[in-house]
């Protein structure tokens, strides 16, 4: 039995309303992480039990009653998706081992920009000379946050950065795949990749969880990140990355939140004079998107 796979509809506001879902998981995900990093779990183990769980549930849950989820239109595009997708979280899991969530996630919140510049050679989608000045404006409130020469900027920065380039690339890639492979055989291919390149190196320190906190982090991260992604991919097949883009700083906020409540460390000066300026250059950039488009049909969901 093959999988019908749905095709894009331009439906923006479910996009828009999956997103923010997903976002309350990315967050748990990122939470997760940051507590393992900081309870002494190497990097390499946080990003393989991501991984592992990640397709555990997939396999377990989803493939036996799913036929078909293996069969791919365009292998090429998935490994470069589980490709770079490896390298978010990499990137991401690394540089908050160094740096507070709300540094990690507002550097990681430069991918919106970063959409909205690369949507045009590789989606073919016009960006006006507006948006294109929003963009700039937008980096210039993140090195607010970093503040690059000064002491407090740290290398993982960088890093971070690195991250979100690939989480550009990742959400471009994921636009292309809707409609042509369907979400669950997205994420089981890049996870499958993430797995496979990970494990070499994921016992070479191994280290199990010392307390029921740390262990309920263990297992949460691989759960919220298969839901988070999912719901991620799903929303990609109702509205374009540079509209769903804005909507994802909402995550930033509850980053910003969970720094502050479970690990004491509460947003900077910086944060907040920075933070406000990338918001509201995507927010700017979502409505210029809007202001040249024309309303579309609402239709029915097609399984």
């Amino acid at each position: 039995m093959t999988t019908k796979i749905a095709p894009i509809e331009e439906r923006r506001n479910l996009g828009i309303a999956i997103l923010l879902v997903a976002q309350l998981f990315f967050t748990a995900l990122d939470t997760s992480a940051k507590y393992m990093s900081v309870a002494g779990i190497p990097v390499t183990e946080i990003v393989f039990i991501r991984y592992f769980v990640h397709v555990a549930l997939i396999l377990v849950l989803i493939a036996p009653v799913q036929r078909g989820i293996f069969r791919t239109r365009a292998w090429k595009l998935e490994v470069l998706r589980g490709l770079c997708l490896l390298g978010i979280t990499v990137a991401n899991f690394l540089a908050m081992r160094y740096l507070p969530l709300t540094v990690t996630g507002a550097l990681m919140f430069t991918m919106p920009l970063m959409v909205t510049a690369l949507s045009g050679p590789l989606l073919g989608e016009k960006i006006g000379p507006n948006r294109w000045v929003a963009v700039g404006i937008g980096f210039v409130g993140i090195l607010i946050i970093i503040r690059p020469g000064t002491e407090a900027f740290h290398p993982a920065a960088l890093i971070a950065l690195a991250g979100a380039l690939a989480a550009a690339f990742y959400s471009i890639i994921t636009r292309k795949l809707a409609g042509v492979d369907g979400p669950t055989t997205q994420q089981l291919y890049s996870g499958l990749i993430s797995l496979g390149c990970i494990t070499p190196f994921a016992f070479q320190d191994w280290v199990w969880p010392s307390d029921g906190a740390t262990w309920f982090a263990f297992l949460i991260a691989g759960v919220a990140g298969m839901l988070a992604h999912q719901l991620n991919t799903i929303s990609l097949r109702f509205a374009s990355p540079s509209v769903l883009a804005p909507f994802s700083y909402t995550e930033l906020l509850l980053l910003a939140l969970a720094s502050w409540l479970i690990f004491q460390q509460p947003p900077d000066i910086w944060f907040y004079l920075g933070a406000p300026i990338i918001i509201g250059s995507g927010v700017y950039i979502w409505w210029r998107e809007r202001e040249t488009h024309k309303p579309v049909t609402i239709g029915p969901v097609e399984d």
